[in-house]
């Protein structure tokens, strides 16, 4: 069973219904509990990383989500939840982040001929194999929607997509994982990583 964290923020329901169409058993969920239970946990997310990271705290889930990676749990976050999983952000302000991830993250500095937010269709470009990678090929587009990426994080990066700079796609770190684009907005590519990610195994991370 893979639990997507409700916590007020995110395309819940979007992603739901993207595990149901790959025969995922999925539950919404803010039960610690259950939370703690999840054989993989999706940690989704849009807006600002501030109030995210104080909907976590002030609901106890920040200290589950550690307690669950400590076990070594498979745990993807998705745009915002990618974010969330780093040490710091500096959107509007320094706040701390999860800290299950090395690196910060910073607002998109790019040409000023394009537009913030980063928006559409990027092709992925992989820095090494990773299993979250195995149906799918180099080259593959996703969809982005974000003004901040994760930077300083070059261990755990898995791959970059170009937007005038190169920006951070996607991470892993044992079994902490991250996507800034959406899997759940990308077509077959997209239920391609999501597939992927339920069925890691141990060995794989």
């Amino acid at each position: 069973m893979t639990v997507i964290v409700d916590y007020g923020v995110g395309n819940l329901f979007s992603l739901a219904s993207s595990l149901r169409k790959i025969g995922e058993p999925s539950l919404v969920t803010s039960d610690k509990t259950e939370i703690e239970q999840a054989d993989r946990v999706i940690l989704p997310g849009v807006g600002a990383f501030a109030d995210a990271m104080k909907k976590l705290a002030d609901s106890g889930l920040a200290d589950t989500l550690k307690k669950v990676a400590a076990k070594g749990v498979p745990m993807m976050g998705i745009c915002l939840g990618m974010q969330l999983l780093f040490d710091r952000s500096f959107e509007y302000g320094e706040h701390q982040g999860l800290g299950l991830l090395k690196g910060d993250v910073r607002p998109i500095v790019t040409d000023p001929a394009l537009k913030i937010p980063h928006m559409g269709w990027n092709a992925l470009s992989f820095t090494r194999p990773h299993s979250l990678f195995r149906f799918i090929k180099e080259g593959d587009a996703v969809y982005f929607v974000h003004s901040y990426h994760a930077v300083d994080c070059d261990e755990s990066v898995i791959a970059r997509a170009e937007y005038g700079i190169p920006v951070t796609a996607a991470v892993a770190s044992g079994n902490v994982m991250g996507c800034q684009f959406h899997p759940e907005k990308s077509g077959d590519v997209g239920l391609n990583i999501l597939r992927a990610f339920v069925s890691l195994k141990e060995r794989d991370l």
